[in-house]
């Protein structure tokens, strides 16, 4: 057979149609993806990888469980919360130590509207691990009385945690599930595994790009109160990758007490739940944890010093909806945020 000789534009052109169709064989791997129940709420969880992760992502949700559950007798933030005044000794469980110490951290960066120790205030409004007297002042006072992130300390070097009051007990609740998302996104990265989203309860950590090949896109709800999460609307959708993004709001978890709306994000100042005109916080940050905890306490805050603390913070964006005077949706968008955001089909 007569062989062809190419000239050296075609074979250059050539190289470059193989070399294009194996860059693109390369990154059509599989995306697995999980789903299930955890923390009371749900999860999902996709990643780019052949083999599936599945059994070490369980795992990794379960010892979060087991250190930060209040439901959990047996878990460390039980433990803490039941341990008498004193120090505490939890360093066999990094998991807490380290949340805690990110806790106290974000709880000084915001004035102590985000506490961890919050807990005694939420049982009291009926959104806890435990049931209370029906709330009143006195009641409201006697608490406040023994919280504040101030009673407690964390020695890191020791890993022993100080309570100046037996009866200060802690709240992972408004962080466990950020935590989390942190906690499987590193699993995820040991592999070596650059595209990834992780949601737990409405809270995402995300790495990379989607299965398109594109920045991952993840929707804002609007605000309407429902707890069932029966009716849902975008407000906004924000395209992001490399960050943590939590979302807190009072539409969802609430009761009536007669013509008022009990809200589950309490202000740990008041010992009341927050009341303003900021209807949802939506946060990035470069860690979940970070996220949550700032998501709940610019729900305490309220728009005008929220919006001035995210500005104020490094690598923090922010995308507030709050109510005007006439009832409507107005919006307050971090400036770096704006770039991101996408026009809704």
């Amino acid at each position: 057979m007569k062989s062809v000789r190419l000239s050296p534009v075609v074979r250059i052109a050539l190289m470059a149609v193989l070399l294009t169709a194996g860059l693109t064989a390369c990154r059509q791997t599989v995306y697995q993806q999980h789903a299930g129940e955890v923390f009371h709420t749900t999860y999902h969880i996709q990643y780019n990888a052949k083999e599936s992760l599945l059994d070490e992502i369980v795992a990794q949700l379960d010892s979060v469980d087991a250190s930060l559950s209040m439901f959990n007798p047996q878990s460390t933030l039980s433990r803490i919360n039941q341990a008498p005044a004193g120090w505490v000794d939890i360093s066999g469980d990094p998991l807490a130590c380290r949340l805690i110490a990110q806790a106290l951290e974000i709880s000084r960066l915001t004035d102590g509207a985000f506490d961890i120790t919050v807990a005694p205030l939420v049982n009291l409004w009926g959104f806890g691990y435990q049931k209370d007297v029906q709330p009143s002042q006195q009641r409201i006072d006697s608490l406040l009385a023994f919280t504040g992130y101030q009673r407690i300390s964390l020695d890191p070097t020791t890993g022993r945690l100080y309570k100046s009051d037996s009866r200060c007990s802690l709240d992972a609740s408004a962080i466990a599930k950020g935590y989390a998302c942190d906690v499987v996104a590193r699993l995820i990265e040991s592999h070596q595994i650059a595209d990834y989203l992780v949601e737990i309860g409405g809270e995402i950590r995300l790495s990379g790009h989607n299965a398109k090949g594109e920045v991952w896109k993840i929707g804002i709800d609007r605000p309407m109160d429902d707890p069932m999460a029966a009716h849902r609307e975008l407000q906004s959708v924000v395209q992001i990758t490399g960050k943590g993004l939590a979302t807190s709001g009072n539409y969802r978890n609430f009761y009536l007490q007669g013509n008022r709306k009990i809200a589950h994000t309490i202000d740990p100042k008041s010992g009341q739940p927050a009341q303003s005109g900021l209807l949802s916080a939506t946060v990035t940050a470069p860690d979940c944890l970070t996220a949550d905890a700032l998501a709940t306490a610019f729900m305490v805050m309220g728009t005008e010093k929220a919006a001035r603390l995210a500005d104020s913070l490094p690598d923090i964006d922010a995308y507030l909806i709050y109510s005007d005077e006439q009832g409507g949706f107005q919006t307050w968008c971090s400036a770096a945020l704006q770039d991101c955001l996408k026009e809704l089909k």
